[in-house]
């Protein structure tokens, strides 16, 4: 065979569909597709998203249907940002038919697919999310009674170097400067600063302190222990399948026991449209949104008084506090002595529960389920260092992130597909185990032939010596 070189190609400027070559699709995809079809997703979110187009104004607009599924690609493929959701599209003629580009049209820019995200406000988002959760009940897979809750932290979009105070707009440097010369130090070193930090208490109270590219950012300990700029993302999901039922994208300084109602509430209002539908009326449990979950972060008195007024079934971890004193105080008038008696006993009813079996099996899978959409949706989904800024933007990304996730739990569960991502990385696990087990046989064999050699040389030295007292 003649040795190949490469050369540099002019491209042809009119080029015949019969001389491209062929488009295999991908079976997931197709697959998805079929599904949205079937339930006729796009002239939903056409009807739903119309009032933000006008005819003959501007430039052409993006499809709503398009625009979801863009936001789709970046959960199923694992892509952070919109710039790499339009180039991942525009790479791969399998996503331009799964978006319903033909082969010779091009994909949408990035600045469209943002553009298209402001344009349409985030309810629209909320009823797409809810839309794609009547899908799920409409293949059973979705019972609703039992409610999970677990919060995590995103990353935002800012630099803790750029926090400024929000009396004056002092940046952080310059407020160290001025009290280390308030302190004696003219010219304070970086050292000197560093040091003067140190021994600072308070130093990052989100009262005092705010970025101005993110003013919805707040300064947080995350997972990893570093401390970030960062929001929250509260998830609700069904103990049953596992399908995120609502996602709260608030405060990352808000505590969790703030949070659990309006997270419930979200996931309340969801079950109810898919409840008054009449099309998926009967998929769903009549005792739904009747029962929640949650870790000991979320135990207070007045997470048990609220859970017991909204008739929710609590089963909540309760954090060692010694033996509680539930007594009436002096200062205590008739209303607060109430809600404190309110309040144990929801607590009681609760401990109770959770020492039975069914509130140990449901704590067993809170950690499960929860932290399995945590995983699928951040960490390999790519979502764990936002690249928008402001929550309304952030949440709009998220709802459509989290239903992709759950579009992809009814792919495996009822079609047994698993997204691409996931099979390339099936195929290298594969590869990767291939490799160990032929070292693992490598050093076996070369073990073998290792012995074999020093029983026959020990064989040859003991023939020898025979042979010679023999002799």
């Amino acid at each position: 065979m003649a040795l190949g070189k490469r050369k540099d190609v002019a491209q042809p400027l009119f080029v015949s569909t019969v001389d491209l070559p062929g488009v295999r699709p991908n079976p997931f995809y197709v697959a998805v597709n079929q599904v949205l079809g079937a339930h006729q997703f796009d002239a939903f979110v056409e009807g739903l998203c119309a009032r933000f187009y006008c005819e003959n104004i501007g430039r052409p607009g993006l499809a709503p249907g398009i625009y979801f599924r863009c936001l789709l690609v970046g959960y199923f493929e694992g892509i952070d940002s919109e710039r790499g959701i339009a180039w991942r599209c525009s790479d791969s003629k399998s996503l331009g038919l799964f978006l319903g580009y033909a082969i010779d049209e091009p994909t949408p820019d990035h600045s469209t697919i943002s553009r298209t995200r402001r344009l349409i406000d985030l309810e629209t988002h909320q009823e797409v999310f809810a839309y794609v959760l009547k899908i799920l009940a409409n293949h059973e897979l979705i019972e609703g009674k039992t409610i999970g809750v677990d919060s995590t932290t995103l990353e935002a979009n800012a630099a803790l170097r750029s926090i400024i105070r929000r009396d004056n707009g002092q940046g952080y440097q310059e407020f160290l400067t001025e009290l280390a010369r308030q302190s004696g130090i003219e010219t304070p070193t970086r050292e000197d600063l560093a040091k003067l930090d140190r021994k600072r208490k308070n130093k990052g109270s989100n009262d005092d302190w705010h970025n101005p590219h993110d003013s919805d950012a707040r300064i947080t300990k995350m997972k990893d222990g570093t401390t970030h700029l960062a929001h929250k993302a509260e998830h609700a999901v069904d103990m049953d399948s596992g399908v995120i039922l609502a996602v709260n994208v608030c405060d990352a300084s808000a505590g969790d026991t703030k949070t659990i109602c309006d997270t419930i509430n979200q996931a309340s209002d969801n079950l109810r449209m898919i409840k008054d539908d009449e099309r998926v009326s009967d998929k769903i449990s009549d005792d739904w949104a009747s029962e929640a979950v949650a870790d000991k972060g979320y135990h207070s008195n007045e997470t048990m008084r609220d859970l017991h007024q909204m008739q929710l079934r609590s089963y909540i971890s309760e954090p060692e506090r010694g033996r509680r004193n539930w007594t009436s105080r002096q200062s205590d008038d008739e209303e607060e002595a109430l809600m404190r008696l309110e309040a144990r006993d929801a607590t009681y009813a609760n401990r109770r529960r959770i020492k039975g079996e069914r509130g140990k099996e449901l704590l067993r899978k809170r950690g499960e389920l929860l932290e399995r959409s945590f995983a699928h949706a951040y960490e390999t989904g790519a979502m764990r260092r936002l690249h928008l800024r402001h929550r309304e933007n952030i949440a709009k990304r998220v709802l459509i992130h989290t239903a992709g996730f759950n579009l992809g739990l009814l792919m495996r569960v009822r079609y047994g597909l698993i997204k691409p991502r996931r099979l390339s990385d099936a195929a290298f696990y594969a590869l990767r185990w291939l490799m160990l087990v032929w070292h693992w046989l490598l050093k076996l064999s070369t073990a073998f032939h290792a012995r074999r050699r020093a029983l026959g040389t020990r064989l040859q030295a003991i023939t020898t010596s025979s042979a010679l007292q023999a002799a």
